[in-house]
């Protein structure tokens, strides 16, 4: 063999490992900008579960390495580590076999290895098995841990109940525009976090005379249930007001019509929002909440039924509601809200209680059953999270 033959073959060998890992890049970036159906048979399906979970569990060991600045500290005391660090090991084992069996079987190998890849970091940086010490308990944070749950619950409950009750038959899961959403269910979760901030300064700093103790206590010692019930119904009351708002001030629907530029419908749909308008709503609705003197429990319990239903009404759901649609908002009335038919503008306001609707005539009334078309009118919105952040202060028309 020449000696020219032998450094050709020897620059290949020492390149190889380079290649390998832009051929990785590559193949993961395509995959994460394609939307559509998955092929089971071509090992899509256990790819991107890999992929997902390989992700999931890096992150996971992150935020056990710094958690106080990294989880929640409102459930950071509910946790059990034994159970989280026997929820991650198992994470860690689906998420490895799979793509590790890819791999040998030549399956997606590229994604595969990107997504072993993962799983090696996160063991290597401790894996389940990483020491959590005493910590300080005030420290910022950004709530990875409650990113992390909220995503792996949400996907894993509404993907199944959609796929068990579908409104439109044959939507695929990974439908068009799903990554824009993604980024916004993302930037969004921390986005809450902050407006939680903001709105316990202005009650404990700046609006404190608008709280009465006596008031507060009488509200307090009402039952759970009607306490519940009454804090959903005060809560739902400042929504209507802010939300009709967004839709008949010009100047705030410019923020508005980025949540309305989609035009599927599903779990994740519900996360597309302008950040300015999830604080300054968050802070709309939770405010009353606190001056008025809501139980810790109800207030807890509230948040948990807001975040239930502001995925579910958005959800490629269908199902037969009889006369509850017209009590409690539906994915049946949501979804007319983000039509854009004529019958459909600017109607269906409430987030919780239909009723509210119905009694201020801002109610749906339409002889079909479900919406031609979502969207806005025009169909003006940018795609991409960056550009629909910044669309509230272009010069487009609306």
């Amino acid at each position: 063999m020449s000696r020219g033959k032998k450094r050709a073959i020897a620059r290949r060998v020492a390149t190889a490992p380079v290649r390998r890992a832009e051929a990785v890049v590559d193949e993961t970036r395509d995959l994460l900008n394609k939307s559509g159906h998955l092929n089971p048979r071509k090992a899509m399906v256990s790819t991107a579960i890999a992929l997902s979970l390989g992700f999931l569990c890096l992150l996971a060991v992150i935020a056990f390495h710094f958690p106080q600045y990294l989880t929640t500290p409102d459930l950071r005391h509910k946790y059990s580590v034994d159970v989280l660090r026997q929820a991650l090991l198992g994470a860690l084992l689906i998420a490895g076999g799979l793509s590790l069996a890819n791999v040998i079987l030549g399956r997606r190998r590229n994604l595969n290895i990107a997504a072993f890849a993962m799983v090696l970091a996160a063991v290597a940086l401790g894996g389940s098995r990483v020491p959590v010490g005493a910590f300080p308990d005030h420290t910022p944070y950004i709530g990875l841990d409650w990113f992390i749950l909220d995503l792996l619950g949400s996907t894993v409950l509404f993907v199944v109940i959609e796929k068990l009750f579908p409104l439109y038959r044959g939507q695929s899961v990974f439908r068009f525009e799903w990554q824009t959403d993604m980024k916004h269910f993302a930037v969004n979760h921390f986005a809450v976090g902050l407006a939680l901030l903001v709105v316990n300064f202005l009650i404990h700093h700046a609006f404190t005379w608008l709280v009465n103790s006596d008031f507060q206590r009488m509200v307090a010692s009402i039952h759970f249930v009607p306490q519940l019930l009454l804090c959903i119904l005060v809560a739902d009351l400042a929504q209507y007001a802010t939300h009709r708002a967004y839709h008949e001030v010009p100047f705030l629907w410019r923020f508005h019509s980025v949540h309305h530029s989609v035009k599927t419908m599903d779990w994740l749909a519900g996360s597309r929002q302008h950040m300015l308008e999830l604080l300054f709503t968050r802070v709309c609705v939770l405010a009353p909440l606190y001056v008025l003197g809501f139980s810790e429990a109800v207030t807890n319990a509230y948040i948990l039924v807001v975040g239930f239903q502001a995925v579910f009404n958005h959800a490629n759901v269908h199902l037969p509601w009889g006369p509850l649609k017209y009590v409690l908002v539906t994915p049946d009335f949501h979804h007319w809200h983000h039509a854009s038919d004529d019958d459909a503008i600017d109607k269906n306001y409430a987030a919780h209680y239909a009723f509210i609707d119905y009694a201020f005539g801002t109610a749906v009334k339409s002889t079909k059953q479900f919406p031609e078309k979502y969207g806005v009118v025009g169909d003006y919105m940018p795609d991409g999270f960056v550009r629909q952040q910044l669309f509230p202060f272009s010069k487009t028309k609306t």
